[in-house]
């Protein structure tokens, strides 16, 4: 889900912003809409917003909470990436 670009232009907001409903993103890490519902009642997983009543996730908190997930092995974690120079 993201803004058209006619409308964006016209709130000045920023174009490449995207999100995804919670059908979706349960849809892109196979599981199930109750878990992400329990997340949230957790204050678990990526940062969402409420807008009018929807949920929704920006496509750049989905990918920074999984990169945050990314492992080596059963304990470790993996260090984050550095800028290529």
């Amino acid at each position: 889900m993201s803004i058209p670009p006619s409308l964006a232009k016209r709130r000045g907001a920023a174009v490449d912003v995207r999100h995804l409903d919670q059908h979706a993103l349960a849809a892109r890490w196979g599981m199930s809409v109750r878990t992400l519902e329990r997340w949230r009642f957790l204050n678990q997983g990526p940062a969402f917003l409420k807008l009018i009543g929807r949920v929704v996730y920006r496509l750049e908190d989905v990918e920074a909470f999984e990169a945050t997930q990314m492992r080596r092995g059963t304990t470790a974690s993996v260090p984050p990436r550095s800028p290529a120079a």
